[in-house]
Order: structure tokens, then C-alpha cells, then sequence
């Protein structure tokens, strides 16, 4: 008997203009794993294209969160690739720039739309990162599946 555990995890990494002031696991909620799977029997489901934050608090709910808590702002992905050094790793990456998103800022997720809705691939909640209204967030998202 083969026992193989296929796991999706990941964590991000926030920056501040520039320099890292968090770093955060996420959880790869239930739509996100339904969405992997479809993809693997080539259903037309868009990539993922979309990185949100918002100011929600409420804990992920791995089985129904399909939205963030409170959604603030949402950016195209400026990069989107597998990790040079690890197949396994898939790396997103979203900036925020000024006047995009500001405030107390404590939840992100990845979707695959750009603009609104679509489905969340993953969610995290954080201790609270002041974005102000100049300031620039980039987030750098690492998915694993191991």
C-alpha cells in the first residue's frame, strides 16, 4: 500500500517600502483545493491572477472562506512562476503601491480574478501592518505542495 499525504500549504512575505515587517503562513482553503484538482482534469477555470487585502479579522475557515473578511483592495499579480530552486513551489507576487489599499491591513488572499470575486486559492489573517496612504506593500506569496 502506497501512503502518500498530498499536501498544499504556503506563506507569504509582506514588505513595507521596501523592507520585510512580516512574515505569514496561510491556509489553502477548500475552493482553492477544488480549484487544483478541476485544473488537473483541464476544466477552463482562469489561473490565478488576483492578490487582495483587506482589514478583516475573522479566523480563516479553510471549509467556507471563499472572500476575505473585508476586502480593502485588490492588484493583478505582477509575477506569477514556479520557484527556481523547488518544482514543487509556485511563488505569486502582488504590489500595492500608494493610494492602493491603505490602513490597518490584517488579511490577504489569491484569487483568480483581478478585480473582483472569482475563487480564493488561499487566505491568511496577521497581526495588524499599517499601510498608509504613500506608503507601497508588496506581498510575495509562496504556495508548496508537497
Amino acid at each position: 500500500m502506497i501512503n502518500d499525504n498530498f499536501k498544499i500549504t504556503g506563506a507569504l512575505s509582506i514588505a513595507l517600502n521596501g523592507e520585510v515587517v512580516k512574515e505569514v503562513p496561510n491556509t489553502v482553503v477548500l475552493s482553492g483545493k477544488e480549484f487544483v484538482a478541476s485544473r488537473m482534469l483541464g476544466t477552463t477555470a482562469s489561473v490565478m491572477s488576483g492578490m487582495a487585502i483587506g482589514t478583516g479579522s475573522t479566523a480563516v475557515d479553510s471549509a467556507n472562506d471563499t472572500t476575505l473578511g473585508t476586502e480593502d483592495d485588490r492588484q493583478t499579480l505582477t509575477s506569477s512562476a514556479i520557484d527556481a530552486t523547488d518544482d514543487n513551489k509556485v511563488v505569486y507576487t502582488a504590489t500595492f503601491g500608494a493610494g492602493d489599499g491603505s490602513g490597518a491591513i490584517t488579511e490577504a488572499g489569491i484569487f483568480n480574478n483581478d478585480t473582483s470575486g472569482g475563487t480564493m486559492l488561499c487566505r491568511t489573517v496577521f497581526p495588524v501592518v499599517n499601510k498608509g496612504a504613500n506608503d507601497s506593500m508588496t506581498i510575495t506569496w509562496t504556495i508548496t505542495v508537497s
